[in-house]
C-alpha cells in the first residue's frame, strides 16, 4: 500500500504538469482560498487515518532500529494531494487537514525515545496497551492544548522561518491552484524532489556516500568534521536563512574545534582508534555540555517569549468573547476557545494522577505514592508548558524534523529525576523503582514536547493557506488519537520480535533504541550520583556567554544576531547535520541575492523557496519508502548492493555538488520566464 501511494503521488504530480491552465496573474498562486471551502471532512479524516497507520508504523520501527525518524508532514501533503485530486470539490484546506492528522500521529511516535527504557531497566516486561495508549494520548492532547495560545505568539506574531511549515504550504498551494506560474513552480518542486530522492536512492544502494566524515588529531587530542550529503538539509538551510546557519556554525566550532580536542587530550596515543575515542567522547561528554548550553538558552528564550505568550492568551480570550457576543471574527483567527483549552488542561489532572498512581500500585515505593503523584502532576503541567514553548520555538527556528528533541527529553529526565530524588530523600527507596517512575512521568512530558514540536509547524502551514485554526487543532487531536492507538501494539510487536539491547535476554538482533538507552542512563546517573554535573555547568556557562553576545549584537546593530538556541543545537547535534544546514543557508543567501536583481524579484525568490521545498519533499518521500522496505525485509540496509568505500565518498561529494548546481540552475531558468 505504501509503495502504491507514493507512486500515485508522483504520477499525479507528473500528470499535472501539461494540464495546468495558462494564466499570467501571479496573484492566483498566493491568493487565500474562499472562506466557504470545506476543511474538516469525513474523507480527510479517513485518508489521514490510513496514512497515519503506515507512517507511524514505519517511524516506530525505524526509530527503534537506527535511532532516526522521518518527518511525515510533507509526504502526507503530497500523498493527500494525489488522492484528493480524484474527488470532486477537493481544496487546499482539506488537503491541509489530511497532512495535519498524519503529521501529528507520525510525530507522536517519538515517544519511543523514552518508553522502551522501562523495559531496558527491567521494570516492564511488555507494553500494556491501555497504559501506553493513555500516556501517548494525554501527553499528545496536552501538547495540542499548550500550542493553541502559542500559535499567536510564535506563528502569527513571530518572524520565525518554520522551514517545513512553509514547504508544506508551498506543496499544497502549488498542487491546488491551476495557473501558469504554478505550472512552473510545480516543475521546480518535481525537479528538486527527483534530485533529492535520486541521491537518497543512490546513497541507500551505497553507490555514493550518505555522509562524509573525517577524524584527525589536534595537538594531543582529536576531533571530527564532515557533513551529511542530504539535499533535504540544503533545502532546510535555504529556508531558515543565513543567521541561523552561522549561529549553528558557532556551535560546531565550540564543540568540534575547541571542546573535543580538549576533552580527548592525552587519549589518542599509538594504537588507539581515533574514531572510537572521538565518537565516545562526543556522545558521553560533549553532548552533555550541549545540553547545558541548550537548557540555559531555552530558559532565556522562554523569558523572551513570555510576553508574547501572555498576549496570545489575552487575544484568544478576546476572540472568544467577541464570537460569543455575535461579532464576526475572521476564520483565520478562530482558535478552540480558551475556556475549553483551560478546561481540558485542568481535566487532565485526574487521568494523569490515576496513571501515575496505577504505576506505583504494588511497588516497593507505593507508600510514597501521595507525595510522588502530587509533585509529578504539577511537574507535568508546569514543565510541559515550558517545554512546549521551547520546542515550538526550536521547530520555528530549524524545523520539526531537525529539532534536537532528544536533548529536550534529557532536560525533562534531569529535572524529573532531581525533583523525585528531593521528594524521596532519606526514605531508603529502591533506586531502580525511582528510575522507572522517573522515566514513566517524563514520558508524558515527552509526549507534550513531540507534539508541540510538530503542531506549530502545522499551524504555520494552516496560516499560509488560510485555514481555520480551530478545525486544524481538532485535526491535531484526531491525529493524536490515531497515533495513541497504533503505537502500543507496534511497540509490543518490536519487543516480541527483536527485543531491546540492554534488556535481560536480549539477542544479537535486538533493537538499539539509542535514545531510550540514553534517557535511562541519565536517570540512573542521577540516582546513583554518577552523573558528571561539571559538563552541564560548563555548557550552561557557554550558553550564558552566547546570550550576552546575542544581546549586544541585537541592541547595537540592526542586522546581526546570534540566536542562542541555534548555537546550542550546533553544539549538541552531530556535526554531519549541523554543517550542511549552514551550507544550505549560504546557497539560499546567494540565490536570493541573484533573485533580487531580476525583473520580478518576488517571483524569482519564490521559485527558490519552491526548489528548497522540492529537495525536502523528495528526500522525505524516499525516507517513507525506504522505511517500508526496511520494515518488510528486517535488514538495516536492504538496498545496499554496492560496497561503498572511499570511492563512494569522492563520488558522493561530486554528485551532491552537481545536483545542487543543477537544481538551482533549473530553478533560475524558470524564475526568469522559462527555458532559454
Amino acid at each position: 500500500m505504501l509503495f502504491q501511494l507514493l507512486c500515485a503521488a508522483l504520477r499525479e504530480l507528473l500528470r499535472a504538469l501539461p494540464t495546468m491552465r495558462k494564466a499570467t496573474a501571479m496573484a492566483e498562486s498566493t491568493a487565500l482560498p474562499s472562506p466557504t471551502l470545506r476543511e474538516l471532512t469525513l474523507r480527510s479524516v479517513a485518508i489521514g487515518g490510513v496514512i497515519t497507520l503506515v507512517f507511524t508504523a514505519a517511524n516506530v520501527y525505524l526509530g527503534l532500529k537506527v535511532g532516526l525518524t522521518f518527518a511525515t508532514s510533507i509526504p502526507a501533503a503530497v500523498i493527500s494531494m494525489a488522492v484528493l485530486r480524484r474527488f470532486a470539490g477537493h481544496n487546499v484546506r482539506e488537503n491541509n487537514i489530511v497532512q495535519t492528522i498524519a503529521s501529528a500521529a507520525g510525530t507522536l511516535s517519538a515517544i519511543i525515545f523514552v518508553l522502551p527504557g522501562l523495559v531496558m531497566v527491567g521494570y516492564w516486561s511488555g507494553f500494556p496497551f491501555w497504559v501506553t495508549s493513555l500516556v501517548c494520548a494525554i501527553g499528545g492532547v496536552l501538547g495540542v492544548m499548550y500550542s493553541i495560545p502559542l500559535r499567536r505568539a510564535l506563528v502569527t506574531g513571530s518572524d520565525l522561518p518554520y522551514p517545513e511549515g512553509v514547504a508544506a504550504a508551498e506543496v499544497l498551494r502549488v498542487g491546488d491552484t491551476e495557473s501558469a506560474a504554478n505550472s512552473q513552480g510545480l516543475r521546480v518542486i518535481v525537479a528538486g524532489g527527483l534530485a533529492a530522492a535520486g541521491y537518497s536512492l543512490l546513497a541507500a544502494m551505497k553507490a555514493v556516500a550518505s555522509e562524509v566524515t573525517a577524524f584527525f588529531r589536534v595537538g594531543s587530542g582529536a576531533t571530527m568534521l564532515g557533513g551529511s550529503l542530504s539535499l533535504a538539509l540544503i533545502g532546510v538551510g535555504h529556508l531558515v536563512g543565513l543567521t541561523v546557519g552561522i549561529a549553528m556554525l558557532v556551535g560546531v566550532f565550540l564543540s568540534f574545534i575547541v571542546l573535543l580536542p580538549l576533552r580527548t587530550a592525552g587519549d589518542v596515543g599509538a594504537g588507539v582508534e581515533l574514531a572510537d575515542v572521538v565518537s565516545t567522547t562526543f556522545s558521553s561528554e560533549i553532548r552533555f555540555i550541549g545540553v547545558g548550553a541548550m537548557a540555559v538558552a531555552a530558559l532565556w528564550t522562554l523569558l523572551k517569549i513570555a510576553r508574547p505568550v501572555v498576549a496570545g492568551v489575552a487575544a484568544s480570550l478576546a476572540s472568544s468573547r467577541a464570537r460569543k457576543k455575535g461579532s464576526l471574527v475572521d476564520v483565520t483567527e478562530r482558535d478552540i476557545p480558551f475556556p475549553i483549552v483551560a478546561g481540558v488542561i485542568v481535566a487532565s489532572l485526574l487521568p494523569i494522577g490515576l496513571l501515575l498512581w496505577d504505576f506505583l500500585r504494588g511497588t516497593d515505593i507505593q507508600g510514597q505514592a501521595g507525595r510522588l503523584v502530587a509533585v509529578s502532576v504539577v511537574f507535568i503541567l508546569v514543565v510541559g508548558l515550558v517545554i512546549a514553548s521551547v520546542c515550538g520555538y526550536m521547530a520555528g527556528l530549524i524545523g520539526a524534523s531537525n529539532s534536537p528533541i532528544s536533548s529536550v527529553g534529557i532536560i525533562a529526565v534531569l529535572a524529573s529525576s532531581l525533583l523525585i530524588a528531593a521528594v524521596t530523600a532519606g526514605s531508603g527507596a529502591n533506586p531502580a523503582s525511582l528510575i522507572a517512575y522517573t522515566l514513566f512521568s517524563a514520558a508524558i512530558v515527552f509526549g507534550i514536547a513531540t507534539i508541540s514540536n510538530d503542531n506549530l509547524q502545522d499551524l504555520k502551514t494552516g496560516q499560509l493557506v488560510g485555514a481555520t485554526p480551530w478545525k486544524q487543532q481538532v485535526a491535531l487531536i484526531i491525529g493524536v488519537a490515531f497515533g495513541s492507538v497504533v503505537i502500543p501494539p507496534i511497540l509490543q510487536l518490536m519487543l516480541t520480535a527483536f527485543g531491546f539491547q540492554g534488556m535481560e535476554g536480549a539477542g544479537p538482533d535486538a533493537l538499539a533504541a539509542p535514545q531510550a538507552a540514553l534517557m535511562s542512563s541519565v536517570a540512573s546517573g542521577i540516582f546513583s550520583n554518577s552523573l558528571n554535573w561539571n559538563l552541564i555547568f560548563v555548557g550552561a556557562g557557554i550558553g550564558a556567554v552566547v546570550i550576552a553576545v546575542d544581546e549586544v549584537l541585537t541592541r547595537t546593530t540592526d542586522t546581526y544576531s546570534l540566536p542562542p538556541l541555534a548555537v546550542g543545537m550546533g553544539m549538541y547535534l552531530p556535526v554531519a547535520l549541523t554543517v550542511i544546514i549552514p551550507l544550505g543557508g549560504f546557497v539560499g543567501w546567494w540565490y536570493n541575492r541573484w533573485a533580487a536583481r531580476r525583473e520580478d524579484p518576488e517571483r524569482a525568490q519564490r521559485m527558490g523557496t519552491l526548489a528548497a521545498t522540492g529537495l525536502i519533499v523528495g528526500e522525505s518521500l524516499f525516507g517513507v519508502l525506504n522505511a517500508g522496505i526496511i520494515a518488510a525485509t528486517g535488514g538495516e540496509n536492504p538496498l545496499g548492493i554496492f560496497g561503498g568505500g572511499a570511492w563512494a565518498n569522492v563520488l558522493g561529494v561530486v554528485v551532491f555538488a552537481a545536483l545542487i548546481a543543477a537544481t538551482y540552475r533549473f530553478t533560475a531558468r524558470r524564475a526568469v520566464g522559462g527555458e532559454r
